[in-house]
């Protein structure tokens, strides 16, 4: 009787797993979005994430989860080209990274206080925030001056423009009753990085903010490596102990 339930439950557990897979892979589809290609084990990449997001986001955004010391551990950095480098506030290695912006003054000039960016890539993924810094464009309806594909009406500007430019919104022609759908984009003023060095500065930013949402992360996939062979081993001795059970039951 043994044998036909494992059978049975394997078979199930096939099923539901392949059933996990095709939705997964559908929801991604219809998501629509560009795969970020992060790796978070790439210390280059996340020093290089980290520069951007100092030089051109913690004007209005916290990472207030994270100290500067944590930073130069895990990004392989000195405390003294953090701190000078980095904290820009006055703050001290031990300090967390707090932005200067005063709220209430940045709910007015922006309508909302920029938020913590801490858990953005755990909240809404890598692949969001990589689109996110791609998709802005120009726009004049707009009292920042700028709209976005991806988050349509987003108070933030292109805090990037002069290294993407400025991108110029292409609409498709939209049926009866639908709104317009932006088609394309075409440059309206030329940056600085060509578009393959944009993408590469936007996944560089997108990988050092989903290591700030964990930074455990370096530590927990360099040690999976060992817990998969562990767990591999382990089954080898569980199907040799089967083996030898097995042998004398007909």
């Amino acid at each position: 009787m043994r044998k036909p339930i494992i059978a049975a439950s394997a078979r199930i557990g096939a099923i539901l797993l392949g059933t996990l897979l095709i939705c997964g892979g559908a929801i991604a589809e219809e998501g629509g979005l560009a795969p970020a290609n992060t790796r978070v084990d790439n210390i280059a990449s996340l020093q290089r994430g980290a520069r951007l997001f100092f030089n051109y986001c913690s004007g209005c955004h916290s990472l207030k989860y994270v100290r500067y010391s944590r930073l130069a551990e895990d990004l392989q950095l000195s405390e003294e080209d953090v701190l000078s480098n980095f904290a820009f506030t006055g703050a001290k290695i031990g300090d967390l990274v707090v932005s200067n912006m005063p709220e209430a003054k940045a709910a007015d000039w922006f309508g909302k206080a920029p938020p913590d960016l801490s858990v953005e890539a755990r909240a809404k993924g890598p692949d969001w925030i990589y689109n996110y810094l791609k998709s802005f464009y120009l726009d004049e309806t707009r009292p920042v001056g700028w709209n976005n594909t991806v988050f349509p009406g987003a108070s933030m500007p292109n805090v990037l423009w002069e290294l993407q430019g400025a991108q110029r919104a292409v609409f498709a022609k939209a049926k009866p009753g639908e709104d317009a759908r932006v088609e394309k984009f075409e440059t309206a003023i030329p940056g600085r990085q060509s578009a393959a060095e944009f993408d590469e500065s936007a996944r560089d930013l997108t990988a050092f903010l989903e290591y700030v949402g964990e930074p455990a992360k370096l530590k927990r996939e360099s040690m999976g490596v060992w817990v998969i062979l562990y767990l591999g081993f382990f089954t080898f001795l569980a199907w040799l102990l089967k083996h030898e059970y097995w042998k004398d039951v007909h």
